[in-house]
């Protein structure tokens, strides 16, 4: 157990040697002695404390005492080996790999893999620096599995999962008929998020792509070996539409009125079921409801509480794509006599990745 340290300051018109040679004598701890600005300060423990206490009247001496623990946060630091082994402890800990999961569908398929990563000292308490690229670990575990279409990486501190992902079983006419493909961008934008069942990113979140552009490939490379998987999946991105419309000043829309339930008795014995209506079924329940046509004239100041949400529907029913809008911003709007035209600027985010064959050298 470290014992406590104080810094001592003597001043007076008395004798601090006389005190200080007391000290020595008695074998209390007297250390790194210096004089500075006419006062004497040294190091002792708890017991020259107690000492010093005791006997600072004897020698007409003042006294003032500091607990180096109470100094700045960092002299306590480097005073405090309990905070230094806290820093030390997690600090090497985050050298080494803890834990390796295998995240696959079938235990037999995790085993093997586990296997192999054992024979690549993919282990725990396996130093970082030491494990190989997670390049060299998916071209082994690909090549050794030929169900497997991709590896995907999971690191969570010193935690590694990995998790397989398995071709998608198809028939043998379905795979000569589909060619691989590529994912390309069907218009322009900011991209937001992947959705990849297979093939590898080329494009990256926040990147401002182009019509065309390469989002995600199918050609992987396994060291010297190319494999041909194709890409599958979705690329979502943020863009602006200027989204310009026609609508007459007065529309007509269908909304839904009250709904009304009807009773309806069918006594066997009255002959009032018809023949593809059992005999039990006594009872019939009926539930109608009558829409509404009404009519409604365009105004000033309807922009945002009538007309905008009126036009994010008609947008979203015009395409089968997936699509939010997230935002709007009205540039221009004109009410005539007869009809309402303008211009409206839409922020949609949609997935825009379209197939695009992988070119095969000549194989069209």
């Amino acid at each position: 157990m470290k014992h406590k340290q104080y810094d001592v300051e003597l001043r007076g018109i008395g004798e601090p040697a006389r005190l200080i040679n007391e000290m020595v004598h008695s074998k209390k701890k007297v250390a790194k002695l210096e004089k500075v600005d006419g006062g004497i300060w040294f190091q002792t423990d708890a017991k020259g404390i107690e000492y010093i206490r005791a006997n600072r009247r004897k020698f007409n001496l003042k006294v003032h005492i500091v607990r180096l623990s109470d100094g700045t946060p960092i002299s306590r630091l480097f005073h405090s080996w309990s905070v230094l082994l806290l820093c030390i402890i997690p600090f090497a800990a985050s050298l080494f790999l803890w834990q390796v999961n295998v995240d696959a569908e079938h235990p037999e398929i995790a085993e093997r893999i586990e296997q192999k990563l054992k024979k690549s000292d993919v282990v725990p308490m396996q130093l970082l620096r030491k494990l190989p690229d997670e390049g060299t670990i998916r071209s082994l575990l690909m090549t050794d599995e030929p169900d497997l279409s991709w590896v995907r990486f999971e690191k969570r501190g010193a935690i590694l999962t990995i998790i397989p992902m398995h071709s998608p079983k198809t028939t043998e006419k379905i795979e000569k008929a589909n060619k691989p493909s590529e994912l390309a961008a069907r218009t322009g934008g900011v991209i937001t998020g992947f959705q990849l069942k297979s093939g590898e990113r080329v494009a990256r979140i926040n990147q401002t792509v182009k019509q065309g552009d390469l989002l995600a490939t199918g050609v992987l490379e396994q060291g010297d070996k190319v494999s041909v998987v194709g890409a599958e999946g979705s690329v979502f991105a943020d863009y602006w539409l200027e989204y310009k419309f026609v609508l007459p000043k007065t529309i007509e829309y269908r909304a839904a009125g009250e709904k009304r339930m009807s009773l309806e008795w069918n006594l066997p014995w009255l002959k009032q079921s018809s023949d593809s209506q059992p005999f039990w079924k006594i009872v019939t329940w009926k539930e109608e409801q009558y829409d509404q046509v009404k009519t409604i004239t365009l105004e000033e100041g309807m922009e945002k509480g009538f007309l905008v949400p009126l036009l994010k529907h008609k947008l979203l029913s015009e395409t089968s794509y997936e699509k939010d809008i997230k935002d709007e911003n009205i540039l221009q709007v004109t009410f005539d006599n007869d009809k309402v035209t303008g211009t409206i600027l839409f922020l949609i985010n949609e997935n825009i990745a379209m197939k695009r064959p992988i070119s095969q050298g000549g194989d069209d």
